[in-house]
């Protein structure tokens, strides 16, 4: 049986231990942490445990300087006795018309290739055409997208690992991703200890790979992709800065190809 690579752990509740372990995680030292912000190395240690009260600027460049999720911002400073400083606003609201204009480009501009963004629980949000397309050559229903999950169906039998060439690789690199958000995400935790781990995952390391080869069996044969991730840079909402755009990129010319070709029937079938 297969260790996780993730203590099942209670997470912390003071402000101070909070900001320890998101330092922690950052593999920071307090000296490190104190030069990044300009904060005392002794003040800080005052903060972390608890002889010391932040002021909300203090907490705010130790945040900043952590480069801590926005809701762990907000649990820090409801654990500091402050309102909490970002909010969630739903992807549907009148404010967000700019975020999904944005992301409706991205996705339309990514074809033939596929792109899917996706929520803080991997859950996928939105998918351009050639997803569906690319889901056609494996076998699976062009209709997939809808309600479904990236990671379920990565690590869950009869989803879209079983499709992989390289599905240990991939499983292993996502289970990796998942398992270090999932150490501030209640929610991608519990969807994390559902699913089955990879056979024989590494501990987490501090550095993941900045492209994947992804390759896929299909009805054209082998299919090659580079997966790579794209963020909106600076967000102030929860929401936003939990949205991630995957593309994959076809990494040869003959993945380009198939794709360019099944792309094009497509448009050709909805005329």
């Amino acid at each position: 049986m297969s260790t996780r690579p993730f203590p099942r752990t209670t997470p912390p509740t003071t402000a101070g231990a909070q900001l320890r372990q998101l330092r922690q995680q950052a593999r920071l030292s307090q000296l490190d942490l104190a030069l990044i912000t300009g904060i005392s190395q002794r003040h800080l240690s005052c903060i972390e445990t608890g002889r010391a009260k932040p002021s909300p600027g203090t907490l705010h460049n130790l945040l900043t300087g952590l480069d801590a999720p926005l809701d762990q911002c907000n649990s820090v400073f409801l654990a500091s006795g402050y309102a909490p400083r970002y909010e969630a606003t739903a992807l549907t609201s009148p404010s967000m018309d700019a975020v999904r204009g944005a992301i409706t480009h991205v996705l339309h501009a990514n074809n033939p290739a596929p792109a899917i963004v996706l929520g803080s629980h991997w859950e996928v949000l939105a998918a351009n055409a050639s997803t569906a397309v690319l889901f056609g050559l494996v076998g699976l229903p062009v209709d997939a997208t809808e309600e479904l999950n990236l990671l379920v169906t990565l690590l869950q039998p009869g989803g879209l690992g079983d499709h992989l060439i390289n599905a240990e690789e991939i499983r292993t690199v996502a289970w990796q991703r998942a398992s270090r958000e999932a150490l501030v995400n209640p929610g991608l935790a519990s969807i994390l200890e559902s699913l089955p781990a990879p056979a024989s995952p590494p501990l987490m390391t501090s550095e993941l790979p900045p492209l994947m080869l992804t390759r896929i069996t299909s009805t054209q044969g082998e299919l090659n992709f580079l997966s790579t991730f794209t963020t909106f840079g600076m967000p102030q909402d929860i929401t936003v800065t939990s949205l991630r755009i995957e593309h994959l990129i076809p990494a040869d010319p003959r993945t380009w190809e198939v794709m360019t070709n099944a792309y094009e029937q497509s448009l050709c079938n909805e005329r």
